[in-house]
């Protein structure tokens, strides 16, 4: 379906999961034309020009710079296909892509600290100024 048909219905669900009045959404280009701006929510899509405040802009890009987060971890972390059953396995499936999103966002610190470590220890080795030359014993 055209995702500015099921905003309606995200918007419920939402508030059914949370107990919490949705006040403003935020979404893409692709629901345009579909207002749901009913009971006093607010619809705000990303490239609008009016009514925006620089709070709301804020928002706005804070969303625009989690959807790469949310592609990547579609694809890079095998997010797309849910093997495990019912409403527990779809939680669990995401925490566990969570997850692993971000013990490899680690191992890639931890390699970049490595690399780092060991090209310092390497420059101190060939450096007597450093005071960590290898001395010779005679």
């Amino acid at each position: 379906p055209y995702d500015g048909h099921t905003l309606a219905g995200q918007i419920e669900q939402v508030e059914r999961i949370t107990g919490v009045a949705v006040a403003r959404a935020y979404v893409d280009r692709g629901y345009r034309g579909y207002g749901v701006e009913a009971e006093g929510r607010k619809i705000f899509i990303s490239r609008q020009k009016r009514g925006i405040t620089p709070t709301i802009r804020r928002e706005l890009r804070r969303r625009a710079a989690i959807e790469p987060v949310i592609g990547h971890m579609k694809t890079d972390g095998h997010l797309g296909r849910n093997f495990l059953l019912g409403v527990d396995g779809d939680a669990i499936n995401a925490i566990l892509a969570g997850v692993g999103h971000n013990l490899r966002l680690l191992r890639r610190w931890l390699i970049r600290l490595l690399c780092a470590l060991l090209a310092w220890l390497s420059a101190a080795n060939r450096s007597p100024s450093l005071g960590f030359a290898h001395r010779q014993i005679t």
